[in-house]
């Protein structure tokens, strides 16, 4: 998105349904086929071709798991946690199709070991994205995320959740599903109803409807084993569950069956709680185009380093180490850190030190920037300056350049470097 990032001060979201008792909306944010569309941000060419991702797995190899299959390769049979070897007697080899007069090239695939280091500095832009727009989210896994958006009215939250999936693709170059309810359980349901790429709002009143006709297993705590006993009872459907006598359920599954049977039946009064402190604060923004222009990265730079510190202020937050990111086309991500003697909230140093990292890269294509803060502190405030280290600083010999394992993101190479920014 061109300009600066969206402001990350809650004016979008509750962190709670507020003090009128107002239904709670919650968006549930579930990447597509996750490590699939990571590697077609790697390689474009497999943009619609059968991708399979295998966990365990090295290149020419039979042994290993599928991790994640695309929707080009379910078409197949191949699912995940299939055998490697099972996959590739449904999925042969692209590369093998090409040599082998009994394969169909058109009938084969592409096979890529798990980079969970790729991976996750991928679903880190995401979840960057998320927390600009709202004040609540709880990160549940590496490709989806729980928003409180109670501060979205019913009557426009369609449009958000419409704008954040095309926020998300244009910025990080993944799709999302999002299924949006008044309920955790029923948005979680809602985002896998008409994936890849999809939207599904239910809205207050419509949760037990909307449940009704699936399949028991969808509801929200039901697994394999249990939707089977359940089925043995006769309960086929989730509005079968709904209307089951609780006792019935109590008798069989204890509280854990009256619990899905609630979700069943649009009862859940689970709040988007975060899963605790975050791990740094990052702010990032794509070009519409690679710009190799020196004076609009820089200034793209300086407006990130602002958010970063304004957010950064705003949490009550000190940090000691500031990072910049990279990304040269095609997708080439490269990060620099660099840690200082002691935590510190310094906007003017976040913006300082960020355009000195970023020097490497000015002047050559950049698609994406990105500064962070990280190795954050939530103890008081009292030393809130670079100028407090100082004497300190003095005194041991060193000076405000990278320490201990940051020492090696600020001195490699360029090289394709890639690294978790965490949140």
């Amino acid at each position: 998105m061109e300009g600066p990032p969206a402001a990350d001060d809650g004016s979008w979201f509750g962190a709670s349904d507020g003090d009128d008792g107002a239904t709670q909306v919650v968006c549930h944010v579930d990447m597509d086929c996750f490590y699939a569309a990571c590697e077609r941000l790697r390689e474009p060419g497999l943009r619609g071709e059968p991708v399979v991702v295998g966990m365990g797995y090295e290149p020419g190899e039979t042994h290993g798991a599928v991790a994640t299959a695309s929707y080009e390769a379910r078409t197949y049979g191949v699912e995940s946690a299939q055998a490697i070897s099972t996959a590739l007697e449904a999925l042969p080899r692209k590369i093998e199709a090409a040599t082998d007069p009994d394969l169909a090239v058109e009938d084969a695939g592409f096979y890529r070991p798990v980079d969970m280091d790729f991976y996750e500095s991928v679903a880190a832009e995401v979840k960057a994205l998320l927390h600009e727009r709202a004040g609540t989210v709880r990160e549940v896994s590496i490709d989806e995320a729980y928003l409180n958006a109670s501060n979205v009215s019913w009557e426009g939250v369609e449009a958000f959740a419409r704008d954040l999936k095309t926020d998300i693709e244009r910025e990080v170059g993944v799709t999302a599903s999002v299924g949006v309810a008044p309920t955790m359980s029923a948005a979680k349901v809602a985002s896998d109803r008409d994936k890849p790429d999809g939207l599904v709002v239910v809205e207050p009143g419509e949760v037990r409807e909307f449940f009704a006709p699936l399949d028991v297993e969808a509801v929200h705590g039901v697994g394999p084993v249990t939707a089977s006993e359940l089925r043995e009872m006769g309960v086929e459907t989730a509005g079968d569950l709904a209307a089951t006598d609780p006792d019935r359920l109590a008798d069989r599954f204890g509280e854990r069956g009256l619990a899905v049977r609630r979700y069943a039946r649009g009862e859940d009064d689970r709040s988007v709680e975060p899963t605790g402190r975050p791990k740094s604060l990052s702010r990032e923004s794509a070009f519409p185009e690679a710009t190799a222009e020196p004076d609009r990265q820089r200034e793209r730079v300086r407006t990130l380093a602002a958010a970063v510190a304004a957010r950064a202020e705003r949490k009550d937050v000190l940090y000691r180490t500031i990072g910049i990111k990279a990304v040269e086309p095609p997708f080439e991500v490269n990060t620099r850190t660099e840690s200082l003697p002691g935590p510190v909230a310094d906007a003017d140093l976040v913006e300082e030190t960020a355009l000195s990292l970023f020097e490497e890269f000015a002047g050559d294509p950049v698609r994406k920037v990105g500064v962070r803060v990280s190795k954050l502190s939530f103890a008081d405030r009292d030393q809130a300056s670079l100028d407090s280290y100082a004497e300190a600083d003095a005194d041991a010999g060193t000076g405000s350049g990278s320490e201990g394992a940051d020492e090696s993101d600020s001195s490699a190479s360029r090289s394709g470097q890639r690294s978790l920014w965490e949140f």
